[in-house]
């Protein structure tokens, strides 16, 4: 998933290349004069790398980050072992 930035401004970080995200975790801040804007990820995915650096003025539609999909991994283990559990 390519993360773009939504206006012209100075873009902050949250994130680091190979951190695991959550529908909805932000990946970034842009921000403007006396706006600031959060810039989430759509979906569930690991930073695969940052476009900018921290505090680059950035363009409307620049790319800011790609998330990549996520693996399955322990949580979906986690939850395997719950439903045996149950079964016992």
């Amino acid at each position: 998933m390519k993360i773009c930035a939504p206006f012209a401004g100075i873009v902050r970080y949250h994130v680091q290349p190979g951190q695991r995200l959550a529908a909805g975790d932000v990946v970034a801040t842009v921000e403007a004069t006396k706006l600031e804007a959060p810039v989430p990820t759509p979906g569930p995915g690991v930073v695969q790398f940052l476009a900018q650096t921290d505090f680059s003025d950035v363009l409307g539609g620049d790319l800011l980050a790609v998330v990549g999909m996520a693996e399955v991994g322990p949580a979906g283990a986690g939850a395997s072992a719950s439903s045996s559990e149950r079964q016992d």
